[in-house]
């Protein structure tokens, strides 16, 4: 079989499974000998669909393209920049108030330690198919609900959408223009991105399930923004991935900036809006895992860069109840393309 139908294979056997109704993959190489796309169940290889967090690498990239221009520091406040939003009272831990001291680096970083404002009722809602409509005011309302993760730069990140919504929030403060405006004008016009944008209206491309409940909340994506609102295609998204990756959004001292690891949980590190996947020897002795450089959003979406094959992973499966699935099927999409590359090395020796 060659590697396209053994691609085939692996993702119709996932969209085979229990409560799975569309899987999507894109597989490609810098040097285009491998390009893979394809579909199974209730999808199209070139379906739009919600990117979920993936959206973070993007909003991360305006913040170091804003960074870069001198137009924001890192280690300013988040109040010195939304002079109109009051932070105080918005992050106590043991009586001592972080909320106006907090910085972008503090967000970028997800080093804040502010609640997930997503871990309130929204996701409980959002599961049960429940739409809403929410904006920033909102946002700060359900995190200050909720109890405190840690104090700021406690050694560690911790993941919070509260983070990213803020720094949206930023982004809009320092371009003057909306969250999507931005979007367009930095990333998507100069990389040609023609389908990939804040979702607008109700069409959020390929549906979204948890479990087999069929999730019609638009509103709720609109509203998560710069968090995990943005809707893409596995072409555009592929576009971002290697220009993300190959350093030419922003400069080399922010790009390495963004790959300070810091733990977040097991087994994700986390940077500047980019996840890291690395699983120890011990748990695999057999072979080493693969490093993969990227994002998971909780749909099961994935944007993913192996540096040692050079391999770019993109897809989704379009489920909110398995949002760490693609954690072990990437390693599985990894051995299908090293298997190739062995038996076409073997051929031509």
């Amino acid at each position: 079989m060659t590697l396209a139908q053994n691609l085939q294979s692996l993702i119709d056997a996932e969209s085979a499974k229990a409560h799975s109704h569309s899987v999507i993959l894109r597989v490609a190489s810098t040097d285009g000998q491998i390009d893979f796309k394809g579909s199974a169940g209730a999808a199209t290889p070139d379906t739009l669909f919600p990117i979920a967090s993936l959206t973070k690498m993007f909003t991360a990239t305006l913040i170091m393209q804003l960074v870069d221009e001198g137009r924001l520091h890192l280690d300013q406040t988040v109040q010195s920049v939304l002079r109109d939003v009051d932070l105080s009272q918005l992050h106590v831990v043991k009586g001592v108030e972080y909320g106006p001291k907090l910085t972008l680096r503090h967000l970028v970083h997800q080093t804040s330690g502010l609640a997930d404002y997503y871990e309130s009722d929204l996701a409980a809602d959002l599961n049960a198919g429940s739409d809403q409509s929410y904006d920033l005011h909102d946002v700060l309302r359900m995190t200050n609900a909720l109890p405190p993760q840690a104090a700021p730069a406690h050694g560690r990140s911790y993941y919070s959408d509260t983070n990213y919504q803020l720094l949206g929030a930023v982004i809009e403060a320092a371009t003057g223009e909306t969250y999507n405006r931005a979007l367009q004008n930095r990333i998507c016009a100069p990389l040609g991105l023609e389908n990939t944008c804040v979702l607008q209206g109700t069409d959020m491309g390929l549906p979204v399930y948890h479990k087999d409940k069929r999730l019609n909340v638009p509103q709720i994506l609109t509203s998560m923004g710069p968090d995990g609102g943005i809707v893409s295609t596995l072409d555009e998204m592929l576009i971002f991935l290697r220009a993300f990756m190959q350093g030419l959004l922003f400069t080399p001292d922010s790009a390495t900036q963004m790959r300070q690891w810091n733990r977040l949980f097991f087994p994700l590190h986390y940077g500047y809006g980019l996840m890291r996947v690395k699983l120890p020897r011990w748990m695999t002795p057999l072979r080493a895992t693969p490093e993969l450089i990227g994002h998971l959003g909780a749909s099961g979406a994935f944007a993913f860069y192996a540096p040692e094959a050079d391999i770019y992973l993109i897809g989704t499966f379009n489920q909110t109840d398995a949002p760490r699935r693609p954690i072990g099927f990437m390693p599985r999409v990894l051995g299908l393309v090293a298997k190739h590359r062995a038996m076409n090395k073997k051929g031509r020796s």
